[in-house]
């Protein structure tokens, strides 16, 4: 879902930093989910 949205934003905007910013955050969310599992 977040990586068609910032593809969508991209295709309007023509913005590749919005893109790569939705990217790293989609990493991070990943990275909080993954170490949260670990201390469950």
């Amino acid at each position: 879902m977040m990586t068609d949205m910032a593809w969508n934003v991209f295709k309007k905007t023509g913005d590749i930093n919005m893109y790569l910013e939705f990217k790293q955050i989609k990493k991070l969310e990943k990275s909080i989910k993954g170490s949260s599992n670990e201390t469950n």
